[in-house]
């Protein structure tokens, strides 16, 4: 694990401004993931500030599409189409900002949980496009693993091979979710079988029942193996928490691993 690569993610800022993001590197981060959810999101007018965190330190940032109420797999058409049109519009915001996009692969709707194979083609189709569009502009998309939750897909290491293989665009990977991966009891499993489409990895912790963001080292996440599965890894680890005094905490603990 190369924790020099160590960004820094949190969706519970809600404040308009980016002022913490300046904190980072005294604390220890060299990166950013901003989240494109509420007051984080990159727009025409506050671009000009996410501009200026760039020009005036040494951060590297990539970037997390939304996730709140998106759904790559849904079978409505009006509102699949604003879904992908809002995606888009973030990669074409982010476009000389970033390299990589973190996305969550869809889930299966009521009707989606009725007609599966075919609520799995629209994720599919949906990744694909996002992965065409964001080749326009150099960027990678990096399909996260998802926690326990029923209906979602790619809570299974042989389920993201699938749709990664499924996919087949010379720009996506795979991020893996160290917590995800362990309310299913997992992560051995991602790592082993998963190794090679890693691009991207999210840590945090938690008592492997529910997905719980807590700092590294407060819950039951195996961080031995994870630093042995690992090890020859040289992309970014982003720790997604709450604030930044858990960022501390888990720096902290990674540094005595």
């Amino acid at each position: 694990m190369n924790i020099d690569n160590l960004s820094f993610s949190s969706n519970s800022a809600l404040s308009d401004s980016f002022e913490w993001v300046y904190e980072l590197e005294d604390i220890g981060y060299t990166g950013w993931e901003i989240v494109q959810e509420g007051s984080q999101c990159i727009t025409s007018e506050n671009r000009h500030k996410i501009v200026e965190v760039l020009e005036t330190t040494n951060l590297y940032l990539s970037m997390h599409l939304p996730f709140s109420d998106m759904n790559l797999a849904g079978l409505n058409p009006g509102i699949h189409a604003e879904v992908l049109r809002q995606m888009k519009h973030y990669l074409s915001l982010a476009s000389d900002l970033v390299e990589l996009a973190v996305v969550h692969p869809g889930y299966l709707s009521p009707y989606g949980g009725k007609v599966p194979e075919k609520a799995w083609d629209m994720n599919i189709r949906s990744i694909q496009e996002l992965c065409d569009t964001a080749d326009e502009y150099g960027i990678s998309i990096a399909v996260e693993n998802m926690p326990n939750f029923p209906m979602i897909f790619g809570r299974e290491p042989n389920e993201m091979l699938r749709m990664l293989s499924d996919i087949d665009r010379e720009n996506v990977g795979m991020t893996l979710d160290v917590g995800h991966a362990n309310t299913s009891a997992m992560v051995e499993g991602f790592l082993d079988e998963c190794i090679n489409k890693i691009i991207h990895v999210h840590i945090h912790d938690n008592m492997g029942k529910r997905d719980e963001h807590l700092p590294t080292g407060s819950g039951t996440v195996n961080w031995e193996y994870v630093k042995k599965g690992l090890e020859n890894y040289q992309g970014r680890m982003v720790t997604e928490l709450s604030d930044l005094e858990e960022g501390r905490k888990s720096i902290e603990f990674l540094k005595q691993l």
